[in-house]
């Protein structure tokens, strides 16, 4: 999808059908607007269903302050006026009321960025405004005064969350990643302490070694053509299921033993097509494409084992409830999760940046599924139904366990019936 190129009316109404599709606002929460080249804010009207919202719904509100539409603007259109005026920057605003960031604005707390690295360079420091009235003109000025310190993510007092951005992606992206990083968080604390990363460690993260070399296929075979969409399929089922979020999520298949197609680097996975799909050859990149930047990790896990053909690595909230605390992911609830999963190993940060040798060295039949400390976790298969469900398992793992704390203490599966499991299904 060429997003860029739909009109102000269809980028709100389709980045709200996202909001609201994940339970991100509510029917009367919410708005959202977008500031064009004439200066004209298209925004969206208050009282109207954001879960039935449509472009002819969308109001225009014009520099002179005429409005053009069937309804009222929203009722916080003050405060969005005030942060274009202190934001040249900015062409969008995203406001709404997302449950975990809710619990983090009336604790009066800021949500961690620094749990991952990706996280932390798409919202940057978070921004604090303290309580007043919605629709006030104070309201307004706090919001901006505190956009103007620099910041991209406003997280308000008793109220939820403002982010700004070039574009309405962009400022959709921040929201959903803070969001995912509300939601990590609340999951992690009953856990145990959180490792944050350092700015050096962040930094870190960046530097993936140079750029690979580029060829232009002249043909495609018919399984390279079928993997496409299958990785396609994947990965939309991930970012439905919330495995994935529109800035984060690897994925990768084996076509032979001289190439290997990967999802791109900065697409959102919402919008991925078969034609961003980058084929990797003998070390070489499809050309007009830019991989994935962990394409020399996935390269030196298909060199290194003939047995995985495909590789998923995902910053699921439960699993990377794991991997922010260093707690171990216990496979031992069912017998499902210990036959798919096996032991799940911690992996020190930093070892799947650069070539990844020290990492792929970990993986075996018997080790196909690791956590990556303050990243993601990462699964593989010999296809890609089955790194995918490895991941699915994981996470609801991870998440039965954190349940479990609620409840009572993890009682795991005996030695005994291990034994068991093991002699019937992985011998």
């Amino acid at each position: 999808m060429k997003f860029d190129l739909l009109p102000p009316r269809e980028r709100i109404v389709t980045i709200m059908q996202r909001i609201y599709g994940y339970s991100m606002t509510t029917t009367s929460g919410g708005n959202l607007s977008v500031l064009d080249d004439n200066g004209d804010i298209w925004i969206t009207p208050a009282g109207i269903d954001k879960g039935a919202l449509t472009p002819g719904d969308i109001i225009c509100v014009r520099p002179d302050g005429s409005i053009q539409g069937p309804h009222r603007p929203s009722s916080e259109y003050p405060f969005h006026r005030a942060i274009y005026a202190a934001r040249p920057d900015f062409r969008a605003i995203v406001h709404a009321h997302p449950p975990a960031l809710i619990a983090f604005s009336i604790a009066r707390q800021v949500p961690n960025t620094r749990i991952i690295p990706q996280a932390h360079l798409v919202c940057g420091t978070v921004g604090y405004a303290s309580y007043a009235l919605p629709g006030s003109q104070t309201l307004g000025r706090m919001i901006a005064a505190t956009f103007e310190e620099g910041v991209d993510v406003v997280l308000l007092e008793n109220h939820g969350v403002v982010t700004g951005g070039a574009d309405l992606l962009k400022a959709f992206q921040r929201f959903e990643t803070l969001d995912f990083c509300a939601r990590t968080l609340i999951q992690a604390r009953t856990l145990g302490e959180i490792r944050s990363l350092t700015e050096e460690e962040i930094a870190r993260s960046q530097e993936r070694g140079k750029k690979l070399p580029k060829f232009r296929p002249t043909s495609h075979s018919t399984p390279e053509l079928t993997l496409r969409g299958k990785i396609c399929d994947v990965v939309h089922r991930a970012y439905d299921q919330r495995l994935m979020t529109s800035t984060e999520g690897t994925v990768s298949a084996r076509v032979d033993e001289a190439s290997f197609l990967i999802t791109p680097f900065d697409v959102d996975r919402k919008y991925l097509n078969i034609d961003d799909i980058v084929l990797i050859r003998e070390g070489r990149r499809e050309r007009r494409k830019r991989p994935s930047r962990a394409v020399r990790l996935h390269m030196t896990l298909y060199r290194a084992h003939p047995e995985i053909g495909a590789v998923i690595t995902a910053q699921c909230p439960s699993a990377t409830a794991y991997s922010i605390t260093g707690c171990r992911l216990d496979t031992r609830t069912i017998p499902e999760s210990y036959i798919v999963l096996r032991d799940i190993p911690l992996i020190p940060y930093g070892e799947q940046f650069g070539q990844g040798e020290a990492l792929s060295a970990r993986l075996s039949e018997k080790v196909p599924v690791v956590l990556l400390q303050n990243d993601a976790i990462l699964t593989t298969g010999r296809d890609l139904p089955q790194a995918f469900d490895r991941l699915e398992v994981a996470e609801f793992s991870a998440r039965a366990l954190i349940d479990t704390a609620h409840i009572g203490q993890m009682v795991p599966i005996g030695d005994e019936a291990l034994a068991e499991i093991e002699a019937k299904f992985l011998s």
